[in-house]
Protein backbone atom coordinates (compact mmCIF):
# COMPACT_ATOMS: atom_id res chain seq x y z
CA UNK A 1 0.00 0.00 0.00
CA UNK A 2 1.48 3.63 -1.00
CA UNK A 3 2.31 5.63 2.14
CA UNK A 4 -0.20 7.72 1.56
CA UNK A 5 -2.91 5.74 1.86
CA UNK A 6 -2.05 4.09 5.32
CA UNK A 7 -3.66 4.55 8.08
CA UNK A 8 -2.02 7.23 10.66
CA UNK A 9 -0.66 5.69 14.18
CA UNK A 10 -2.77 6.40 17.18
CA UNK A 11 -2.42 10.13 18.35
CA UNK A 12 -2.09 8.70 22.09
CA UNK A 13 1.34 7.12 20.52
CA UNK A 14 0.00 3.70 21.50
CA UNK A 15 -0.27 1.15 19.30
CA UNK A 16 -3.50 -0.90 18.89
CA UNK A 17 -2.84 -3.76 20.79
CA UNK A 18 -2.02 -1.51 23.85
CA UNK A 19 1.86 -1.34 24.22
CA UNK A 20 3.84 1.76 22.92
CA UNK A 21 4.53 2.03 19.51
CA UNK A 22 7.87 1.90 18.62
CA UNK A 23 8.08 3.76 15.19
CA UNK A 24 9.10 0.67 12.93
CA UNK A 25 9.17 -2.21 15.22
CA UNK A 26 11.20 -5.40 14.24
CA UNK A 27 12.27 -3.42 10.80
CA UNK A 28 15.96 -2.19 13.12
CA UNK A 29 15.10 1.64 12.01
CA UNK A 30 14.54 4.22 14.54
CA UNK A 31 11.09 5.45 15.77
CA UNK A 32 12.45 9.12 14.70
CA UNK A 33 14.87 10.61 12.44
CA UNK A 34 17.10 11.72 15.19
CA UNK A 35 16.64 9.18 17.50
CA UNK A 36 19.68 6.76 16.90
CA UNK A 37 22.26 9.75 16.99
CA UNK A 38 20.51 11.94 19.58
CA UNK A 39 19.38 15.18 19.12
CA UNK A 40 20.42 17.66 16.06
CA UNK A 41 23.36 20.12 17.16
CA UNK A 42 22.32 23.48 17.64
CA UNK A 43 22.51 26.11 13.99
CA UNK A 44 25.47 28.70 14.84
CA UNK A 45 23.46 31.52 12.89
CA UNK A 46 26.90 34.17 13.93
CA UNK A 47 28.60 31.00 11.95
CA UNK A 48 26.19 30.30 9.04
CA UNK A 49 25.59 34.47 8.61
CA UNK A 50 29.62 35.48 8.39
CA UNK A 51 30.73 32.52 6.94
CA UNK A 52 33.90 30.20 7.87
CA UNK A 53 37.64 31.67 7.95
CA UNK A 54 40.10 29.78 5.78
CA UNK A 55 43.86 30.31 6.28
CA UNK A 56 46.18 30.63 3.28
CA UNK A 57 49.86 30.69 2.86
CA UNK A 58 51.94 33.09 0.66
CA UNK A 59 55.15 34.16 0.89
CA UNK A 60 54.20 37.31 2.88
CA UNK A 61 52.63 35.36 5.83
CA UNK A 62 49.78 33.51 6.89
CA UNK A 63 46.63 34.87 6.05
CA UNK A 64 42.76 34.29 7.57
CA UNK A 65 40.17 34.96 4.60
CA UNK A 66 36.44 34.85 5.08
CA UNK A 67 33.89 35.62 2.56
CA UNK A 68 31.66 38.28 2.64
CA UNK A 69 28.49 37.71 0.76
CA UNK A 70 26.80 40.45 -1.16
CA UNK A 71 23.94 41.52 1.77
CA UNK A 72 26.71 43.69 3.30
CA UNK A 73 25.55 46.85 4.02
CA UNK A 74 28.85 48.72 4.44
CA UNK A 75 31.11 50.47 1.97
CA UNK A 76 34.83 49.64 2.56
CA UNK A 77 37.94 50.34 0.45
CA UNK A 78 39.99 47.93 -0.71
CA UNK A 79 43.45 48.21 0.05
CA UNK A 80 44.42 46.43 -3.73
CA UNK A 81 42.80 48.75 -6.18
CA UNK A 82 42.15 51.77 -3.44
CA UNK A 83 38.69 51.62 -4.78
CA UNK A 84 35.75 51.55 -3.08
CA UNK A 85 33.89 48.02 -2.09
CA UNK A 86 30.35 49.20 -2.36
CA UNK A 87 27.37 47.44 -0.50
CA UNK A 88 25.60 45.01 -2.01
CA UNK A 89 28.93 43.39 -3.53
CA UNK A 90 30.59 40.04 -2.25
CA UNK A 91 33.72 40.49 -1.28
CA UNK A 92 36.79 38.87 1.30
CA UNK A 93 38.05 39.85 4.80
CA UNK A 94 41.44 39.50 5.62
CA UNK A 95 43.56 39.25 8.56
CA UNK A 96 46.96 38.43 9.29
CA UNK A 97 47.26 35.07 11.37
CA UNK A 98 51.09 35.81 11.87
CA UNK A 99 50.94 39.30 12.94
CA UNK A 100 53.96 40.93 14.83
CA UNK A 101 51.80 41.60 17.97
CA UNK A 102 49.98 38.17 17.92
CA UNK A 103 46.72 37.11 16.43
CA UNK A 104 44.27 39.78 17.91
CA UNK A 105 46.47 42.64 16.82
CA UNK A 106 46.23 41.07 12.90
CA UNK A 107 42.48 40.48 13.69
CA UNK A 108 42.19 44.35 14.79
CA UNK A 109 43.67 45.47 11.36
CA UNK A 110 41.39 43.06 9.02
CA UNK A 111 40.69 44.73 5.79
CA UNK A 112 38.42 44.23 3.26
CA UNK A 113 38.77 43.47 -0.30
CA UNK A 114 37.54 42.58 -3.16
CA UNK A 115 37.81 38.77 -4.81
CA UNK A 116 39.99 39.36 -7.79
CA UNK A 117 42.24 42.02 -6.02
CA UNK A 118 42.78 39.42 -3.36
CA UNK A 119 43.56 36.71 -6.06
CA UNK A 120 45.93 38.80 -8.22
CA UNK A 121 47.88 41.04 -5.39
CA UNK A 122 51.67 41.75 -5.34
CA UNK A 123 52.95 40.99 -2.37
CA UNK A 124 53.76 44.96 -1.34
CA UNK A 125 51.28 45.22 0.66
CA UNK A 126 51.93 43.72 4.21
Amino acid sequence: MPRSNRPRRPASGKAASGKAASGNAGSGRPARPGAKHGPAPELDLERARTGFARRESAPDGEWMVRSITSRAEKTYICPGCSTAVLPGIAHLVVWSEDHLFGAAAGLAERRHWHSNCWITRTYRYR
